[in-house]
């Protein structure tokens, strides 16, 4: 028969380990149930919303956890990616950011060097293969160090060798809206004013009125009616420039060595232009040379012009009179500098404007020239004397007026008759 001392003793024991063994099994449910909670929880902290820069109203779910860790996400679903790359959480996709409409993402380029690039300006190999991005653009990414020559930080004037590999990284461009060619009448006008033309370059006489080339809401200019017209070159590129109103003689270089040999020449100024202008007044003989400092400037419309200025860049230019005519004179003008405007500054400065020039010629003065039948800048591109690039044959070239410019110079000799 039990003790009942031994009876206690059990009925003691039981009553403590219940009282123990319930509150502990009822604690280790109540730190599983926290666990769980700051595990989700965890999950939520460690993800992050992102606003687009491209596509302000759509957001974008990026997690910093490593793709290997699959958690689930509140609500089962799961993150996983779709056959186009885009994430998706569940049924709702998100796309990636790409380039608005109306821009286009290049990706990093290595353009190798070869011999018809060598001698190039980094800036201008890096502008002539991103068209439409600003130079602005193409200056910073030169200056942060993106633009590399083999693997090597370089400066906008670096010099480009052949071999040299150029690293163009990565630039979101406006994208240019589809532009009208050229139409055959005015290829057919081009090709007929090509004057020579030899496997290294040619020499266009060109129209009043063209630009050479495209931009500032043109359509197209000289160069790129010549490449639309010869789908076939490789490579044709400006010289020199013209403006638009002016009419003459302009070079094109069909090689980039010829470029390099005919601009080395301009810079060296081993190559003569000489113009033909018409000017207002009668041209006094002793008015030879103008040796005047010219400045660019902006007007207050946003419209650039020159003038004279002791904080301008050294120009130089020799006049020769040719024709004296009842208020106006025939001129040649041998421009020793290349400034913008500088004929036509010049001109103006000497009190003898070009006649029909709306930038330098008074209203009253333009007016008078619409009477004698006027109707273009009486400034044309004469001649030019240069050395051919390659066979080094001394070249001299002249280019006839035009038939409008022609009709001025006849009015006015029936008017009156003179010579210098």
């Amino acid at each position: 028969m039990p003790c009942p001392i031994m009876i206690g003793l059990a009925a003691f024991n039981l009553l403590i380990s219940v009282g123990i063994l319930l509150p502990l099994r009822l604690l280790t449910r109540v730190r599983q149930a926290v666990d769980k909670r700051q595990s989700t929880s965890e999950y939520n902290s460690n993800t992050v919303t992102i606003q687009s820069c491209i596509y302000p109203s759509k957001r974008y779910v990026m997690s910093r956890k490593p793709a290997a860790r699959k958690k689930p996400l509140p609500g089962g679903k799961t993150r996983h990616q779709d056959n186009s790359g885009a994430a998706r959480t569940g049924d709702a996709a998100h796309p990636r950011a790409e380039p608005s409409a109306g821009q286009v993402q290049k990706g990093v380029q290595l353009v190798p060097v070869d011999e018809d690039m060598a001698g190039q300006r980094v800036d201008n190999f890096i502008l002539a293969r991103l068209r439409g991005v600003p130079k602005s653009v193409v200056y910073r990414i030169v200056r942060k160090g993106e633009v590399r020559v083999n693997k090597g930080r370089v400066k906008p004037d670096t010099r480009l060798k052949a071999g040299d590999v150029v690293r163009i990284p990565p630039v979101v461009q406006q994208s240019k809206p589809e532009q009208v060619a050229p139409g055959n009448r005015v290829k057919s006008v081009m090709e007929a004013a090509v004057v020579f033309e030899n496997d290294d370059m040619l020499v266009v006489n060109k129209p009043s009125g063209i630009a050479v080339h495209g931009g500032s809401g043109l359509s197209f200019g000289l160069i790129e009616v010549l490449r639309s017209a010869r789908p076939q070159a490789k490579f044709l590129e400006l010289v020199h420039r013209l403006d638009r109103d002016t009419s003459g003689l302009v070079m094109v270089a069909k090689k980039r060595s010829a470029l390099r040999v005919l601009q080395d020449e301009l810079r060296q100024k081993r190559i003569r232009k000489h113009y033909h202008a018409l000017v207002a007044g009668t041209w006094v003989s002793y008015v030879g040379r103008v040796n005047e400092p010219l400045l660019r400037y902006e007007m207050p419309n946003g419209e650039r012009r020159v003038k004279v200025s002791a904080e301008g860049k050294e120009s130089l230019t020799l006049f020769r009179c040719l024709q004296r005519f009842q208020g106006y004179s025939l001129v040649e003008a041998s421009p020793v500098t290349g400034r913008t405007h500088q004929i036509r500054v010049h001109s103006a400065w000497a009190g003898h404007p070009i006649a029909g020039d709306d930038k330098y010629m008074d209203e009253a003065s333009l007016k008078a020239f619409r009477a004698v039948g006027g109707q273009r800048l009486m400034l044309h591109a004469r001649a030019l004397e240069f050395t051919l690039p390659g066979s080094g044959e001394a070249m001299k070239l002249e280019a006839p007026y035009d038939e409008a410019f022609a009709k001025v110079l006849k009015e006015l000799e029936q008017r009156s008759k003179g010579a210098c």
